[in-house]
């Protein structure tokens, strides 16, 4: 397995920015769909998984439940989906780099917002509420959290340690052979399970769990638009700053990656 230094990581995301700001609209739509269902389902498994455990396990349930959500990013890198996360870093550091617009950053985030809200709740829908596999006791565990109980900042902060331990596992970041896929998904593995465990707020993973709630008679959709509103500023900021500046300033990486980058 291949690892490469955080310099060349950072030029790896400056260079998968320039590639996302170039996608149509109807790709972002299609693979931020994807993102969402995925992420759905990663939570979703979570749910199944603490709901099926005696109550006096504790917080050794909610680590276990943690330990299967990874489900949803894997699903995603790999298939090549858009999230909305991991774009709050790649697409500011390329804008830093001056290799796009502002605005490119700003186009990409909206439809990848959308299309991620819509996959997210279309499983919260149908195989939430209409299965019923989040109605009754599968909520109940995960609502004794306050819905701002941790800073969203750190959340992204272990997301895209995530994200970077995944690109120094591979050549370059880019498409992989089947001999780098196990070094990909252990490095993003346990920097997810971490955030989850932890209770951080995902502004992806909300779109599904908030929803899901509302629709079994928990939530309203004003508590979510204020938690939207939190949690999607507060990513933002631990994404495009505390991750994708940061990393500007520390390195000011060349742009030596190859084009093709997932």
């Amino acid at each position: 397995m291949s690892l490469h230094s955080p310099k060349e990581i950072a030029a790896v995301a400056i260079q998968s920015g320039i590639a996302k700001h170039k996608a149509s609209v109807s790709y972002l739509l299609i693979l931020g769909f994807m993102a969402g269902a995925f992420i759905a389902t990663g939570f979703l498994l979570d749910l199944h998984v603490i709901n099926q455990l005696p109550a006096d396990w504790g917080s050794f349930a909610s680590l276990l439940g943690a330990s299967v959500f990874p489900l949803g990013i894997i699903l995603t890198v790999l298939a090549g989906a858009e999230l909305l996360t991991g774009n709050m870093m790649t697409l500011p550091i390329a804008w830093f780099a001056r290799q796009i617009s502002g605005f490119s950053v700003l186009r990409n985030w909206f439809w990848v917002t959308i299309a991620n809200f819509l996959g997210s709740i279309a499983v919260a829908w149908f195989f939430g509420h209409v299965l019923g596999m989040t109605e009754g006791d599968y909520l109940k565990k995960r609502w004794q959290r306050p819905l701002l109980k941790c800073m969203p900042i750190f959340c992204m902060l272990l997301f895209l340690l995530s994200a970077v331990t995944g690109w120094s596992a591979s050549p370059y970041g880019c498409r992989l052979p089947v001999k780098d896929v196990v070094g990909k998904i252990f490095g993003m593995w346990f920097p997810v399970m971490a955030f989850v465990a932890l209770g951080f707020q995902h502004v992806v993973a909300n779109m599904f769990i908030i929803p899901a709630a509302i629709f079994a008679g928990s939530l309203s959709w004003g508590d979510y638009l204020t938690n939207f509103v939190a949690v999607f500023f507060g990513n933002a900021v631990g994404g495009a700053i505390f991750v994708g500046l940061a990393w500007f300033m520390a390195f000011r990486p060349q742009l030596t990656a190859p084009t093709e980058i997932r």
